[in-house]
């Protein structure tokens, strides 16, 4: 049962504000980090005496910053291989392991901040149920404990079998009190495949796409030259899967050299060593042709571009909408259709243009020249905003409120109030 939130903060001694709690298990790329960040960043924003407390795995989460209010707790990271299975990614330890130690630091944490909130990304248990006793916990102390998930998870074919085996919606009938979709029903309902009972069919909140803004940028920061004439981003996030792009942009440039803007490559952090090393070596032939490893703010790098190349993932696919900027995406299919079916999806809606993923697989034959052409054809896009249906990108407006209805018997105390 949910206790009042004055009546808790009255048991923590009288300390002051909102504690949250958000999940995070970031097994692989930058996609569940970015979203929990852009959360918290806007729920210290909105309210100045909220604590949050994010818990990830991500190895680079030191490499962002975050609002005043927010901290994070850092779990030892475990990677997916490319047969399905995974590793530690640093450790010299077994999985299991690995596992039993980020179960005792989830834990941990949660007995410790007692949160008032527990926002879950995208998997209902955690990895390897290493979340199962701290939502035991956190229910038994009333915390109210909220899933959410992105637009897209994947088919049906893929994502039912998968919740099944994980106990997924018994986690949802058993421990959440809300679910809330990063997204709207009128691009997908990730969830209409599970057939969920009424009980929880009621507690999902489509909120809208999760609304970006331009970060702060230092002062120090310099851009390849390639970036003062026009120029196209190509970003594949993390970059652990985005090879076959990088690798198809630059056939375009090597092909046809007179594709009238040029393109900046973004690795991410995570691309091979010898496939960056091959592509550097390429690129050194290539005029019109530059790259960076990694941008922590790569916003800026997208309002500047005159078009954005990417495989669509969930934040990039916010990116695109919320600086409204034409964009190209080429969707990978596996390990999973979540990109192919978002990429259709926005394209019928006249959001994107898009190449077919299938190309994206190794081996795959592909014309350099269809590529060039894409590129070429990315300024002639209408802007994605005049395609927007109502409250696409409500997303962080709709949290906001929703936790402010939670939240307002507390008052911001006066000497912490927002100037």
């Amino acid at each position: 049962m949910l206790h009042h939130l004055g009546e808790r903060l009255a048991d923590r001694g009288g300390a002051a504000g909102p504690r949250i709690l958000i999940y995070s298990h970031d097994t692989f790329g930058l996609g569940h980090l970015r979203r929990c960040r852009a959360i918290a960043n806007r729920l210290v924003k909105a309210r100045s005496d909220v604590s949050v407390v994010i818990i990830s795995g991500s190895p680079i989460i030191g490499s962002f910053e975050f609002g005043d209010g927010v901290d994070y707790v850092r779990v030892p990271g475990v990677v997916k291989l490319p047969d399905g299975n995974y590793t530690t990614s640093s450790l010299s330890l077994d999985l299991e392991e690995t596992v039993a130690m980020r179960e005792a630091i989830i834990m941990a944490t949660a007995r410790t901040l007692k949160p008032d909130l527990l926002i879950v990304d995208k998997e209902p248990t955690g990895f390897r149920d290493e979340l199962l006793p701290a939502l035991a916990l956190l229910k038994e102390m009333g915390t109210r404990i909220v899933l959410g998930v992105r637009d897209v998870l994947d088919e049906a074919a893929t994502i039912v079998p998968e919740w099944e085996r994980k106990g997924a919606v018994e986690a949802l009938k058993r421990y959440y009190d809300h679910v809330w979709v990063y997204g709207l029903p009128e691009v997908h309902e990730p969830l209409a495949a599970f057939h969920l009972p009424a009980e929880i069919e009621d507690r999902i909140l489509y909120t809208g796409y999760l609304r970006r803004e331009l970060p702060p940028k230092p002062q120090s920061t310099r851009y390849p030259r390639l970036t003062r004439e026009p120029f196209v981003l190509v970003t594949t996030g993390g970059g652990g899967d985005g090879e076959e792009l990088i690798d198809w942009v630059l056939s375009a440039y090597e092909a046809d050299p007179s594709i009238p803007v040029g393109a900046l490559l973004v690795f991410g952090p995570f691309v091979h060593r010898d496939r960056r090393d091959n592509f550097v070596e390429r690129m050194a032939r290539l005029p019109k042709v530059d790259a960076i490893t990694f941008d922590a703010k790569i916003e800026h790098l997208m309002s500047r571009s005159e078009g954005i190349v990417a495989m669509g993932g969930y934040n990039t696919f916010c990116e695109i909408l919320s600086l409204d900027k034409r964009a190209l995406i080429v969707p990978r299919r596996t390990p999973r259709l979540e990109q192919a079916i978002r990429a259709e999806r926005a394209a019928t809606l006249g959001l994107v243009s898009t190449l077919d993923g299938a190309n994206l697989e190794p081996g795959a034959r592909r014309d350099p020249q269809e590529m060039a052409d894409a590129i070429r054809n990315l300024s002639r896009r209408p802007l994605p905003s005049l395609a927007f249906p109502p409250r696409l990108l409500d997303g962080l407006e709709t949290i906001e409120t929703v936790t402010r209805g939670w939240f307002e018997a507390v008052p911001v105390p006066a000497e912490r109030s927002p100037a």
